[in-house]
């Protein structure tokens, strides 16, 4: 099943995600950090999303209340409830 999710706080402003099998594919995001979100989609390819929220829930950037990482775990809680 296919998601987006505006990201709330963090650069990044829009997240798009397949999740099958409980797990999560083709991670793209619109803005944030290029680099550092290409890396967080290769690492979580194919991976648990439980696994992936409780590795990256809470995670801030600087001083902000959340981060990137910490969006996506947001994301994939919305979409756990929808599946």
């Amino acid at each position: 099943m296919k998601f987006s999710y505006n990201p709330v706080g963090v650069c990044a402003r829009l997240m798009t995600f397949e999740v099958e099998d409980h797990k999560l594919h083709n991670f793209q995001v619109e803005g944030g950090c290029k680099g550092n979100l290409q890396g967080i989609g290769k690492l979580t390819e194919g991976m648990d999303i439980d696994e992936i929220i409780q590795r990256l829930q809470g995670i801030k950037c600087g001083s902000k209340e959340s981060s990137c990482p910490d969006q996506l775990a947001k994301a994939l809680t919305e979409a756990k409830a929808k599946l």
